[in-house]
This record gives structure tokens, sequence and C-alpha cells, in this order.
């Protein structure tokens, strides 16, 4: 038999909601993370129904010099198309009528409870896109880490690895966001972002398989993710991260990222992002002041929201702090 509470607000959870007025409570969110990746990325409809076909160029014909009464070969330039999947994220939500309706709050209650949908599909978004791997997942769509994970591999110079040994390493990603570099992507004929459906009130289900009379709700994110061009994203990994808290690490970040900018072969194709964790972020800072006091800056500018945010910048390019990067990552050969 189910849990009672595990997957359903119950009497208790009710009543940690209330204020003292016994309306619904601001909920200061503990478990809300900061993923700016998810505000970056720039968003394509995909041109099929289950994403998006990506083709590219893979050989250059052959040029020759010409003599004069000389010919010269016929040649031909390469292409190759590649699929890449969405997936489709889900979750739902039933609540008991009696329970929403005791305090006569009955939006802001179930908003309350939205929230917390919000910021959990964002987090799972946001860690998909690091470490989706459809290989194991088929659910899932194939994020970054799997496509950047050896040094040797045809994308292997866009993966730069700082020194790290064992299973406690991060990575820095620089991405260069773009219509044809790195995009995330929406099935064909289907709506961007995330979308929610107010299914009302009906018949809910307990686990004995009874009815009760609930307000559901419905949130989907169909997303993926096209790497059109593999030179516009570079991982720096193997950053010790127990190095790093004893300071002890002879990871020198500021010298792998001028290093990772100089792979990116136009910085005028995409808008390029350095993402970090919060770890990272800090050492970094102490690095930079090490340095100069200038080597990394914090600038005031405007989201795409309008919203004024300090941005810490190297080089001019933002750095965003991103959750989600593990500190658990094995080392990258």
């Amino acid at each position: 038999m189910a849990t009672v509470g595990a997957t359903v607000l119950t009497l208790a959870d009710w009543a940690k909601r209330l204020d003292p007025s016994g309306k619904a409570a601001s909920i200061v969110e503990l478990l809300g993370q900061t993923n700016e990746v998810i505000t970056d990325m720039m968003w394509k409809e995909g041109n099929l129904p289950t994403g998006d076909r990506v083709t590219v160029r893979t050989g250059l014909p052959t040029v020759a010099w010409r003599l004069l009464n000389k010919g010269v070969s016929k040649s031909k330039s390469r292409t190759a198309q590649i699929d890449e999947q969405c997936g489709i994220m889900e979750a739902r939500s039933e609540i008991d009528q009696k329970l929403v309706e005791l305090n006569g709050n009955q939006a802001s209650f179930r908003m309350s409870e939205a929230q917390a949908f919000i910021e959990a599909m964002n987090q799972e978004m946001a860690q998909t896109l690091f470490y989706g791997n459809s290989g194991l997942a088929p659910e899932e769509f194939t994020g970054l880490s799997i496509r950047y994970s050896s040094s040797t591999a045809n994308n292997g110079q866009n993966v730069i690895k700082a020194g790290g040994s064992g299973s406690d390493n991060s990575s820095i990603w620089l991405i260069a966001w773009g219509a044809n570099t790195v995009y995330g992507v929406y099935p064909k004929g289907s709506i961007a972002g995330l979308k929610h459906e107010d299914l009302g009130l009906g018949d809910a289900f307990d686990s004995s398989n009874d009815r009760f009379r609930a307000y559901m709700d419905r949130w989907v994110w169909e997303c993926g993710l096209a790497l059109k061009d593999w030179r516009y994203a570079v991982r720096i990994c193997n950053i010790d991260i127990s190095a790093i808290l004893a300071e002890s690490s002879n990871a020198d970040l500021i010298k792998v990222m001028a290093r990772a900018i100089d792979r990116l072969p136009s910085m005028g194709m995409g808008r390029p992002v350095f993402y970090v964790n919060r770890t990272i972020a800090s050492w970094l800072r102490i690095q930079a002041l090490n340095k100069s006091a200038s080597a990394v800056s914090a600038e005031p500018a405007l989201n795409q929201f309008g919203q004024t945010i300090y941005t810490l910048r190297f080089l001019g390019i933002p750095i965003r702090i991103c959750d989600q990067l593990l500190e658990t990552e094995a080392t990258v050969a």
C-alpha cells in the first residue's frame, strides 16, 4: 500500500501552509536553485514532430591550382543529417477538494503547490541539459556531457582537462547560444516552454482505487537540445572539488577559461556564456582577485525580462551559476 502523504497533500501539509491569519502563507523556497542556463537558452521550433533534423557540412570540396591547357578534377562537399530528439517531461498534481477549500483561498493555495512543480521541472531540465543520456534513458534527450566525454574524440579539441582525478570532479561549460550553433528545440507544431493545464475538479483515485473529488493540474514540457555546430560548446572538465575546498587545487581556472574562449571559431556566431556551480564560482573569484582585482568583473545588465541583474563576467563573457552542475563527475579520459 502506498504511504499516505507521499504523493498527495495531507491536512498536515495544509496546516504548514497557513499564516496566523489563516491565509495561504508565502513559502520560502529552500529547495529552489539557481539554474540560469534555462533563461539563457535560445529556443527554436524543430522541423520534425519529434525534434529537429540538423544538416551539417562534414567535408569541403577539393580545390587546385590549374595550369594553362590543363583541367582539374571535379569535387563536391559532404554533408550529414542528425536527428535531435525531444523528450516529454510531465507532472500531475491532485489535491483533495476539501483540503483546497478549507480556508477559502483556493487560488493562492493551488499556486503555492504549482510553484514547487515549476521549480522541480526547471531543475530536471537543467540536469538533463548537462547529463541526459538517451542511450541509458530513452525517455530523455541527450545532454552535453555525453557529447563531450573524451579529449580524443572528433570534438576532443573542445574538451579541456583541468588536471583533477577521482570521482569528485566538476566542469565549467562555455556555450555560444545561437540558431546555427547550440539551441533548445521543441517539436514541430507544439508550443515552446512549460505548459500548464488546469484540469479543474474531477475524480481522483486513492491507493485502493476508490474515488475522491480533487483539484487536478498537469504540467508538460516538450524539449530537447540541438548541437548544430559542436565547435560552439567547450567543456573544461576534471576540476577537482576536494582540492578546491582544501584550497590546494593547482587548477588555474583563469588560464583554462582563456583557452576555452579561443576554441570558439567566431565570437559573433552566437551568444557565449560560461556556466559554473557555486563552489567553482567562489574559487574563480579567489583566483581572479589573486591575479587582478579586475580579472572577473560584476557588471549591471538587463535580462530578457527587463530586470537589472549584476552579472559576473570573464573577459566580457557572462558567468552564470548552475546548481545542477555536479561535483561528483568521473574523470574524463
